[in-house]
């Protein structure tokens, strides 16, 4: 749905020709002027819908199976399109600023760090045919990938919990819910990765645990997609 949002509606501005409509979503999306700001966040929009796509593609145990050349060069693709748009992204924060104030530039720099951290090491244990440490990696940067999803959603499953904008202020969108939450978008997946990776060497009933866990979040992570869908995304299409 976030894929088809971002295409549909950038999309749809950039082949009318009417980029300054970038600007109702997001600030500073088109610069008059700024050539080189303006061809970042397009490439960037791009790059969204790319790795969110090739993501999801990695992630299919049949693709891997019966496709392993699929598997790889989808696999290659992932990793420079991740550590390029963690570079145009940390280009974009600091040169064309970002919504909040500096702990949410912050918190998005060392986001693109992880990932192309988690990237460089996927794409070495992969070559050093370590597939057991690959494939941890490769998870790590996929969930790591998706940050700036996971806030969005996070965001509005907080918001339709108390019904009001608690913890933050919606006109500067500063607060100390932000500041957790600029954290929490990609910490917080890790965290519960390392749970579920330590979980599949434990005992049955620490296995049943952690899949009752996952089944609480993604009910959770299930009500902040529907909320970010209908007061987000679709209004906008």
């Amino acid at each position: 749905m976030f894929a088809f949002y971002v295409t549909s509606f950038y999309g749809r501005h950039a082949v009318a020709g009417d980029y300054a409509g970038w600007n109702k979503v997001m600030p500073h999306g088109y610069v008059a002027g700024d050539w080189w700001g303006n061809f970042a966040v397009g490439l960037h929009l791009a790059l969204a819908v790319s790795i969110i796509l090739a993501g999801f593609l990695q992630l299919i145990p049949a693709l891997r199976q019966r496709y392993p050349q699929v598997h790889r060069w989808t696999g290659r693709i992932y990793v420079a399109v991740a550590l390029l748009i963690s570079l145009n992204g940390l280009f974009m924060v600091w040169t064309r600023g970002a919504v909040g104030g500096l702990t949410q530039h912050l918190s998005i720099s060392l986001n693109a760090l992880v990932i192309m951290g988690c990237a460089v090491m996927a794409l070495h244990h992969a070559r050093a045919r370590r597939f057991g440490e690959h494939r941890r990696w490769a998870l790590r940067l996929f969930l790591a990938s998706g940050g700036v999803w996971f806030f969005r959603v996070g965001l509005m499953l907080w918001l339709i919990i108390h019904r009001a904008p608690v913890g933050f202020d919606p006109k500067t969108f500063q607060g100390p819910f932000l500041t957790f939450l600029g954290l929490a978008q990609f910490l917080l997946p890790l965290a519960v990765l390392e749970l579920y990776l330590r979980a599949e060497r434990s005992s049955p009933l620490g296995r049943l645990a952690m899949a009752g866990g996952l089944v609480v979040l993604t009910l959770a992570m299930g009500a902040g997609i529907g909320a970010a869908t209908m007061g987000m995304w679709l209004p906008r299409l």
